[in-house]
């Protein structure tokens, strides 16, 4: 029971955090709660062009490209390459600090 409560906070936070990227990104927030279009919402953060979700389909481009679009968010938002390996590795804990932290939008 412990454990589902931890799953389920962590949840929220991550949800939070992603709907506060989005919002800084002048994005709609609600848009990180719908699984295809949340993708292609990100992509316009990261400044790549929407056909890129094709290329999610695609097994094992789909990681170069996630990697991709990841990174361009962080630069986006004047971050560099930890905050990229943050947000690859520990999302739960980086979509937080750049939702609700200093970072700004730089489109």
């Amino acid at each position: 029971m412990i454990f589902l409560l931890c799953y389920v906070a962590v949840i929220v936070v991550v949800i939070a955090g992603m709907w506060k990227v989005f919002t800084k990104a002048r994005q709609p927030g609600w848009a990180c709660l719908i699984p295809i279009y949340n993708i292609y919402v990100i992509l316009k953060i990261a400044g790549k062009p929407g056909w890129w979700l094709l290329l999610y389909f695609v097994p094992l481009v789909n990681i170069i490209i996630a990697i991709m679009v990841v990174h361009g968010v962080s630069t986006n938002f004047g971050r560099g390459v930890g905050t990229t390996l943050g947000l690859i590795f520990l999302p739960f804990i980086f979509y937080p600090i750049l939702g609700f932290g200093d970072a700004q939008y730089q489109g």
